[in-house]
């Protein structure tokens, strides 16, 4: 039982993503595929796509801005700024420029990196900070522009990415909202989906050199990560049910990362969750890593679909590899 005022309520949601689109058309051009091997396969129709002046730290904020005008409060009210991405503007962290551009002048602000599960591994992460009563007010940005470290010659990998960014604004509440969750990782598995550092020697002096490259693109094995998600992801949402005493029954919504609709169609089949319950937005804007979660639950409340009191299951699950998930009830 949490002591008054150290619950957490999701009391603002918003999102952003770039103006330019790529459809599979358009994308078929670019590599041997088409719309019908995309679609039949993955879900996905188009994606949103930032140009070469974009900005993470735009996006991030864009959305940022709209979450905190939802849930009613001044920039200068928040906290604490925590930035889901794995594609920061700046490797040394992109959360501060958030801050910045937000006149947030009073919180402060750090990246979290968990690729895919970033958004459920930051909301796990910002509730911490209410529960202990160390903040009562927090951003919670999920943001990712996985266009700047696609392969756009490999098909197996460059139809499935888009950009954007998802915010929630958490706000400390005398009834706790988050019911349950659970996260993990397994880096014995990391070789499955990665963007790693390739390293190049450069010798500085005789018998003394340093490794001086640049990350090479994502590179993913698209079975691995198919199995390792319809079978981890119903297990950890059960899991976080279970910590929720509540049940597959009791979900009003299946909130999960927007990586393949076959994904989530096989994860509402093992749950016994019907197909209307489950949220995608995956035609529209395919895989947008961390900001997927925040995405499509922000058109979803903005279109009045989630109502207040509604009981959403939220799953992340990606590189690493890590998955996680939240039980939480929408609303204040």
């Amino acid at each position: 039982m949490n002591q008054l005022g150290t619950g957490i309520a999701i009391t603002g949601s918003g999102s952003a993503t770039p103006d330019v689109v790529l459809d599979n058309h358009q994308l078929s051009q670019i590599v041997e595929t088409s719309d019908e091997w995309i679609t039949t396969r993955t879900g996905i129709r188009q994606r949103c796509l930032a140009d070469a002046k974009a900005s993470l730290s735009g996006l991030a904020a864009q959305a940022g801005k709209r979450a905190i005008a939802m849930a009613g409060v001044e920039p200068d009210q928040v906290q604490l700024i925590i930035l889901a991405t794995s594609t920061p503007d700046d490797l040394f962290g992109t959360a501060s420029q958030v801050q910045a551009l937000l006149g947030a002048s009073n919180a402060v602000a750090f990246d979290l990196t968990a690729a895919c599960s970033g958004f459920v591994f930051g909301l796990v992460t910002a509730a911490q900070f209410i529960r202990t009563g160390v903040y009562q007010t927090i951003l919670l940005i999920g943001a990712d522009m996985l266009s700047r470290w696609v392969d756009w010659s490999d098909r197996g990998t460059c139809v499935l990415f888009g950009d954007g960014a998802g915010a929630v604004v958490l706000q400390a509440n005398e009834r706790d909202r988050l019911l349950g969750f659970q996260i993990r990782s397994d880096g014995t598995q990391n070789n499955c989906l990665k963007l790693a550092y390739i390293p190049q020697s450069q010798q500085l002096v005789k018998d003394i050199e340093v490794g001086q490259g640049n990350f090479a693109s994502i590179t993913m094995n698209g079975k691995e990560v198919y199995r390792f998600a319809v079978q981890k992801v119903p297990e950890v949402i059960e899991k976080a049910l279970f910590q929720a005493n509540l049940t597959a029954d009791d979900v009003d919504w299946l909130l999960l990362h927007q990586a393949n609709q076959r994904i989530l169609d096989a994860v509402a089949r093992r749950l016994k969750i019907p197909s209307h319950k489950v949220l995608s937005n995956l035609s529209q804007y395919g895989n947008t890593s961390a900001a997927s979660i925040p995405l499509i639950l922000d058109e979803a409340v903005r279109s009045q679909k989630i109502q207040p009191g509604d009981i959403i299951a939220s799953s992340g699950f990606g590189a690493g590899l890590t998955w996680g998930a939240a039980i939480f009830e929408w609303g204040r």
